[in-house]
């Protein structure tokens, strides 16, 4: 049925355009502001342990466990709930009509955990929560909203690229959450001598370093006030007007506004392909034809996001062990954030960056389902090795720490040239267009609840840094991996194939009533 459409088949055939890439641009700079504001915190998260905890017995920059958990963990349980709210009403509102309200809230909530307040560090760490909630509820929406309005641009042949491409601004924003951490603190170096390196490495609070983790935290709001505007112009989706509002004329107008394609109305067709696919989420048709894919991609991103953000949260405590910056009570407050960020910075460039582009360019050779295979497969392969021979690598006096971050290294990029862009990709092309985004929520908001493991578990279990516990927690994400590999299998490849052809939506109705009593239960 859905091939008979000409709005699909023009939408699947059409020319790579202009808008496409703008549309790229547009998605991906929240994907940008996404990966920013989530992981500069890692940058400057031990200078608020110097300025508001100096006292607590437990190092420099170290601060209590249970504060150090809640504010790396608030904005992802933000996000995990704000993937749910908006994945579901980017199917019953649709995509554009909630778009912006996600970047509305990443902005003002950037800006604001710049500005928390209080009188005692408790105030200060309690409001900076809470504007982190909220903004991991506004970056949680951008997940399922973008994957989705890509996938339903974008022609057959390259939809994996566009929306990996979608996804791999997120490798840009890590990059830049670095190098804005890494300047600024340079800068504030040089224009406040009494912080710098060459000073004692005991620090008191000063409000030139207070300025520093605020401007840090403000400076994500950026990209998405820039990019609002463009958003707010963007049409709703061909498909889902025509297939979930049952508008053949209006999905027409907006598709040959920005697109160089010419769309029949086709009215009463649209009419009928919407009547035979109305069956909801919660109903025996849907969890017939996709209940496994489901499964799968909730399986695997929630086991994907257990080490992929142990890596990205532990950053700050493997750097010293790889020999790439010094020991804590040898640096300044100033000075350690310089150097993490440094770190930070040359990992992404050489290790994580490179991944989501690798995805971008052989996801339409290999496909999604080969990629995900290998970067699970490597993933764990890495991260054993490093288990294994944790102290060998860690041991300056057997000069191999070089070979510590090239292991570390490659466990980021096979997480980018695998897993981490795949499971983005596969739940936007999986599912029908009425649930896709509220599918694709649920696959992310698995992939958080992942990263809460990661923060709540891992990472409290490897804060002190003894070497037998970093040992332990790389075996365990080793593992992890391989069960994701395993899992995979329980998706299917969707490269070369029209979404409804991949979701079974295109199916001639097979004459029972699926979504009637008995079977609809929601």
């Amino acid at each position: 049925m859905a091939n008979n459409l000409a709005v699909l088949r023009a939408l699947d055939s059409a020319r790579t355009q202009w808008y496409h890439f703008t549309a790229i641009v547009i998605a991906g700079m929240g994907f940008f502001t996404d990966a920013y504001d989530l992981l500069c915190i890692t940058a400057v998260v031990k200078l608020l342990g110097r300025l508001y905890y100096p006292n607590v017995g437990v190092g420099p920059g170290k601060l209590p466990p249970n504060v150090n958990n809640l504010i790396t963990g608030v904005a992802l349980i933000g996000t995990l709930m704000g993937q749910l709210v908006f994945g579901y009403l980017g199917d019953k509102l649709g995509r554009k009509r909630v778009y912006g309200v996600t970047l509305i809230l990443m902005a003002v909530c950037a800006i604001c955990s710049g500005l928390s307040f209080g009188s005692t560090p408790k105030a200060v760490i309690t409001t900076l929560c809470f504007f982190r909630f909220w903004l991991g509820f506004g970056i949680g929406g951008d997940y399922p909203l973008s994957a989705t309005i890509m996938s339903e641009y974008a022609n057959k042949k390259t939809r994996g690229a566009f929306i990996a491409a979608v996804f791999a601004m997120q490798g840009v924003g890590i990059i830049f959450a670095g190098l804005v951490s890494m300047t600024l603190s340079k800068l504030f170096m040089w224009w406040f001598p009494d912080n710098s390196l060459d000073r004692s490495p005991t620090f008191n609070p000063q409000r030139e370093a207070d300025f520093l983790w605020r401007i840090v935290l403000m400076m994500g709001a950026l990209p998405a006030i820039l990019t609002f505007y463009w958003r707010m112009k963007m049409p709703e989706t061909g498909r889902y007007t025509a297939l979930v509002e049952g508008n053949a004329k209006k999905a027409a107008v907006d598709m040959g506004q920005v697109l160089d394609i010419e769309l029949e109305e086709e009215q009463e067709k649209v009419s009928q392909f919407k009547a035979a696919n109305e069956y909801k989420l919660l109903s025996r048709a849907f969890w017939d034809r996709h209940g496994l894919h489901l499964i799968g991609t909730m399986s695997t991103w929630f086991l994907l996001d257990i080490a992929f953000y142990s890596q990205n949260l532990a950053q700050k405590d493997m750097f010293p062990a790889m020999g790439l910056i010094k020991p804590a009570n040898e640096m300044s407050a100033l000075g350690e954030v310089y150097y993490t960020s440094k770190a930070m910075f040359l990992i992404a460039l050489l290790g994580t960056f490179p991944g989501y582009w690798f995805t971008v360019l052989f996801i339409e050779t290999l496909g999604r389902f080969k990629i995900q295979l290998i970067g699970f497969f490597m993933m764990s392969v890495f991260m054993l090795t490093i288990g294994v021979k944790y102290y060998d690598l860690k041991d300056p006096s057997k000069h191999e720490t070089w070979l510590f971050a090239i292991l570390y290294g490659m466990t980021f990029f096979f997480a980018n040239f695998g897993p981490n862009s795949t499971t983005f990709v596969l739940p936007a092309e999986l599912f029908p267009t009425r649930v896709r985004s509220t599918c694709h929520a649920l696959s992310a908001a698995a992939g958080k609840a992942g990263a809460l493991v990661a923060a709540f578990g891992i990472q409290s279990y490897t804060l002190n840094q003894k070497p037998h516990k970093i040992r332990a927690a790389m075996m365990i994400m080793a593992f992890t991996n391989m069960l994701g590999f395993f899992l995979t299998f329980l998706v299917t490849e969707t490269k070369g194939r029209s979404l409804e052809e991949i979701s079974g939506e295109g199916e001639e109705d097979d004459g029972e009533d699926h979504s009637e009593e008995g079977h609809d239960y929601k």
